[in-house]
């Protein structure tokens, strides 16, 4: 089994939308020591910086915090709340970006700094700035948002293209609880033509659903045969690529607090419609964010996406 990468952070605005920057946002993280083990009801020690413009930008914001993990490893914590270093979180510009965010822990609850994420701010910061986007003129703007819902689903990601927008839409519920990747007389085959792409799920599931044949009974098929109200009968729904799957699970903290513990994404497996090839294909953990290869006869959740 052949890990692709791993990403644990979400973030959520939590700020009502008001002409003023936000005041805060919540961000959550699994905390692992060196040797990957999860660090349960501990408290620990956290600074936590707004880098602008690199991983190893400028701080525009630092602040220091104590939470402690829950029993699943997870952190909890509102940024804009802790302890003040320095900056000012309400008067970032968040149009001005790119933006990082860079963790610095101490598993002993103090400040003697042991391990050190740095993730990019991706939508995220677009959804805290869309609140002024109809007043932004040339490429900063965004008119959409993570956590909006839109076209059927709930976006997950915000992105412009030669300064065109676009996003990715996720469906409102998973489609299954537990499904395998292809029909059983596929699933040691390689997909003709490939379903390789990490991005473009939608050539993927084409080429799964041209190869094992039009149905619901496995997770391509499922994807593609779904329509959603409000999603304009454009029959465009399918099996997410290991990143566009990874922008649903980045997202899952800001859709869970929308959509609610059923609804929402689940502590639980995920497929993507990325193959490696053969009889495997990608998955991703919404427990901890890790991407494996794994078997396509085995079964994991389903959840669709759409892009606009």
């Amino acid at each position: 089994m052949k890990k692709l990468f791993t990403l644990f952070a979400a973030v959520l605005l939590t700020a009502t939308v008001f002409a003023q920057a936000p005041e805060k946002m919540s961000y959550q993280a699994v905390i692992r020591d060196a040797s990957e083990v999860l660090i349960t009801n501990t408290q620990i020690g956290m600074q936590i910086s707004i880098l602008q413009g690199s991983v190893s930008g400028t701080a525009v914001y630092v602040e220091t915090q104590t939470p402690t993990t829950n029993a699943n490893g997870l952190v909890s914590i509102e940024i804009g709340t802790g302890t003040l270093v320095s900056g000012d979180f309400a008067t970032i510009d968040w149009a001005n970006g790119p933006y990082f965010i860079k963790t610095e822990t101490d598993l002993a609850g103090g400040t003697t700094y042991t391990i050190t994420g740095t993730s990019q701010l991706l939508s995220v910061p677009y959804a805290l700035h869309a609140k002024t986007a109809e007043t932004v003129t040339g490429g900063g703007g965004f008119t959409h948002y993570v956590g909006e819902l839109y076209g059927g689903g709930i976006i997950v990601s915000v992105w412009k293209e030669s300064g065109v927008e676009h996003g990715l839409i996720a469906s409102l519920v998973d489609l299954s609880t537990g499904l395998i990747w292809t029909t059983s007389a596929y699933q040691s085959t390689t997909v003709p033509g490939g379903a390789t792409s990490l991005i473009d799920g939608l050539a993927n599931s084409n080429a799964i659903v041209a190869q094992a044949g039009a149905g619901t009974t496995y997770a391509a098929g499922l994807c593609r045969a779904y329509s959603a109200t409000g999603d304009g009968g454009l029959n465009d729904w399918y099996l997410p690529a290991a990143w566009e799957l990874n922008q649903c699970y980045n997202a899952a903290f800001v859709v869970n607090t929308i959509l609610g513990a059923t609804d929402g994404f689940q502590f639980a497996t995920y497929w993507s419609s990325t193959e490696y090839p053969n009889n495997y294909a990608w998955i991703q953990s919404f427990n901890d964010g890790d991407t494996y290869d794994n078997n396509k006869i085995n079964t994991y959740r389903v959840r669709a996406v759409r892009r606009f």
